[in-house]
This record gives C-alpha cells, sequence and structure tokens, in this order.
C-alpha cells in the first residue's frame, strides 16, 4: 500500500462522509469495480457528485478528468485515513443478544479498538460476565468513564430507549456514539452520532448484487 499524507484539516462535514465513502469503496471492490467517475459513484452513494469531488479535492488530486478514479488506490487512502492508530477505549450500552455478540467479538482485528466496559439498566443483565467483562448498570456509566477513560459508546439500546440511553452516554462524557437504533436522536453540537440502520444496509447489499455483482 501507498503511504498517503493528509497535509490539511478537512471541514467536519466532509470527515464524516470518509467512513461512508470507504465502505461503499469496498463493495464496488469486491463486486469487482476497479475505476469509477464522481457521477456513477453519486448514483450509488446518494450523495451529490459535486459534493464527492469537493470532499476528494481536500486529499489532492485522487482521480484525472475524463477517467475517474482508481477504486482500489481510493481504498488505499480512506484506509490510512480512517485507520485508528492509538487505543479507542469503548463503552458498551445495551447487553442484549446484539450486545453480548459485540462483546464475545470485540474488534479482534483492529487491536486499538477494545471494549473495556458494558453496562444495562436491567438487573438480570447486571453482575453477568461475558468473557471476563461484567455488565454494569447504568448508574456507574460515568464513574467508569472516568476511571477506564472510556471515549466512545456503542449503543445496541430499541429505538424506543434510545435517546434516554444517548442522554445517560453524553452526561458522562462521551461524545462519539455508534446506534444502533436507526431513529435519529438528538446531542449536543459536540458530540457525533453514528447509525447503523441494518435495513438500510441489507437494501444496499441488495442493491449491489443486483447492478455490480456480475462486473468485471
Amino acid at each position: 500500500m501507498k503511504e498517503f499524507l493528509l497535509e490539511k484539516k478537512m471541514p467536519k462535514a466532509t470527515a464524516k462522509r470518509l467512513p461512508l465513502y470507504l465502505r461503499y469503496l469496498k463493495m464496488l471492490g469486491d463486486s469487482g469495480v476497479t475505476r469509477i467517475k464522481s457521477k456513477e459513484f453519486s448514483e450509488v452513494i446518494q450523495v451529490p457528485s459535486a459534493t464527492i469531488r469537493r470532499d476528494f479535492s481536500h486529499l489532492g488530486e485522487l482521480g484525472r478528468s475524463g477517467y475517474g478514479y482508481d477504486v482500489p488506490y481510493l481504498i488505499d487512502v480512506f484506509s490510512q485515513i480512517l485507520n485508528t492508530q492509538e487505543e479507542k477505549r469503548i463503552a458498551l450500552i445495551g447487553c442484549g443478544n446484539l450486545g453480548k455478540a459485540l462483546i464475545k467479538n470485540n474488534f479482534r482485528r483492529n487491536e486499538n479498538l477494545n471494549i473495556v466496559g458494558a453496562f444495562d439498566c436491567s438487573a438480570e443483565l447486571t453482575g453477568l460476565k461475558i468473557d471476563d467483562l461484567e455488565i454494569q448498570p447504568m448508574e456507574k456509566l460515568a464513574e467508569e468513564v472516568k476511571r477506564e477513560g472510556l471515549t466512545v459508546a456503542i449503543s445496541t439500546v430499541p429505538s424506543k430507549y434510545a435517546q434516554a440511553a444517548v442522554d445517560k452516554i453524553v452526561e458522562a462524557g462521551i461524545t462519539a456514539i455508534l446506534n444502533f437504533a436507526p431513529d435519529r436522536v438528538t446531542v449536543p453540537k459536540n458530540v457525533t452520532v453514528q447509525y447503523i440502520d441494518l435495513t438500510t444496509e441489507l437494501q444496499t447489499l441488495i442493491y449491489f448484487d443486483e447492478n455490480f455483482s456480475s462486473t468485471v
């Protein structure tokens, strides 16, 4: 992989779209697509082509006029930019089936991402251990954020309880939240929330399967 150096600070709006770009680029790459133009990428990702070109321009000359963008190269660039070089200590909120699965997996492919705290409001779950990680009551979240240096939270709480859970996460001092409930929540301007919508992801998968699976 060619080393890529980011020389200038990009706008926050652009930075928030980078994971989205990388996700779709990897899907294109897995489908055999090696080159794509901004207009074509726009149709796939549902982001205006002018926005894509402007975002990419913050990273230097990534493409060529009339040729478009080399998909493997873009994957390399975005992977390097988004790679976490320092440990991120994560709080897992909601220890149902999905939460337990996340704890057991615990980002084995990236040693710098580490779930070190698990929390739930259910008395039936608190005190249980999953892979040596004890589930604690939500009341201890703020205390553990300070003690363990937690900087990121993953919430697997159902949509109807998501806002209350996120409120407690924010009150505890965490400003980066991955939310598995697709409904939007309200947070202060200094807090960033990324949403995982399984329905949308499945629809995207079907779209790629129907439109790119036979691409060579």
